[in-house]
């Protein structure tokens, strides 16, 4: 009855993988055991001047597949290799920083180096809600475990069956694995590892990018999915742009945004009143100004009829005088 559930388990996992067949065609051909060394600050080695994305975690070793942009794994370092559903790769490896991968995609070209792979990218908005805090991790706190330095007796003319593998595997390596998330796929993986190994029947998404640069926005082929990823992305942006822009010129909305607008108009008011004030008051300048003139100019009309009235009186005296 075990075996009986055991297997239908087993089926039920490699349905929900998408499995294609059994030869992951992982391009990964090792002749003899990796000199693997620790990523600094992370529970994960690497091979240093291997050209791949190749990993070691938690008694596994872990290949990151350009050709289709999935995660495989095994527990033997040269496969076969297991296709990992992306919802399933461990925290520790999604973190690693992009200067450790030496075969990338040509859209992640301009990434940082320092910071890992923008996995919510790469697999879509699905999977980052799934794995939501992906990238949040503590380098302080981790346990790395051993290599599996049995394997160094076994190069490409000794390397064990699959079948063979698991065996050796169980009686060589005694490491109990940390992860949960390991743990709890550790033996669907050998299982899928002990009949050959299994490969993703798709590609990720973004996969199909064509070319460097901008994320990989140029020359996409391919990905129906991936351009209303990009279309959502733009107008998100252009939309946090055009709130910022319309707050910065409305001052906002509310109480506070209404006194502001007031405090506006009554210095508008407040300037009109008084430039309507200094007019009036320029008015009233000029037009005493006038009546000024106006009054000096009528005395001095007065003054020049008394003038002439005097004149007269002057010339009607003088032949009086004489006679």
């Amino acid at each position: 009855m075990r075996k009986a559930v055991n297997g239908l388990i087993a089926a039920l996992f490699f349905v929900l993988l998408g499995a294609a067949a059994a030869d992951a065609q992982v391009s990964i051909n090792l002749s003899v055991f990796p000199n693997l060394v620790p990523v600094p600050d992370y529970p994960v080695y690497y091979v240093p001047g291997l050209r791949a994305n190749y990993f070691f975690y938690e008694g596994q070793y872990w290949v990151f597949n350009v050709n289709d942009g999935f995660w495989y794994s095994s527990t033997w370092y040269n496969g076969p290799w297991v296709y990992v559903e992306p919802a399933f790769v461990p925290q520790p490896i999604l973190v690693v920083p992009y200067r450790y991968y030496a075969v990338r995609p040509a859209y992640w070209s301009g990434w940082v180096f320092d910071a890992p792979p923008r996995w919510g990218i790469h697999w879509g908005h699905d999977w980052e809600v799934r794995r939501v805090g992906w990238d949040h991790w503590d380098r302080h706190h981790y346990v790395i475990a051993p290599l599996p330095l049995y394997q160094r007796n076994y190069p490409r003319d000794r390397y064990p069956s699959a079948a063979q593998q698991i065996i050796i595997h169980k009686e060589k390596y005694k490491y109990v694995v940390k992860d949960s998330l390991v743990r709890d796929h550790h033996n669907d993986i050998i299982r899928a590892q002990e009949r050959g190994g299994l490969k993703a029947n798709s590609k990720a998404e973004r996969v199909s990018f064509k070319g460097g640069g901008d994320e990989g926005k140029k020359n996409f082929q391919g990905g129906g999915g991936d351009r209303q990823a990009l279309r959502r992305e733009k107008s998100s942006q252009g939309l946090g742009q055009g709130q910022n822009q319309g707050q910065g010129q409305n001052q906002g909305q509310g109480p506070q945004g209404e006194r502001m607008r007031r405090q506006q108009n009554a210095q508008f008011q407040g300037q009109g009143q008084g430039q309507g004030q200094g007019q009036g008051l320029q008015n009233q300048n000029r037009g005493m100004r006038q009546q000024q003139g106006q009054y000096q100019g009528q005395g001095n009309q007065q003054q020049g009829k008394g003038q002439q009235h005097q004149g007269q009186q002057h010339q009607g005296g003088h032949p009086k005088g004489d006679k």
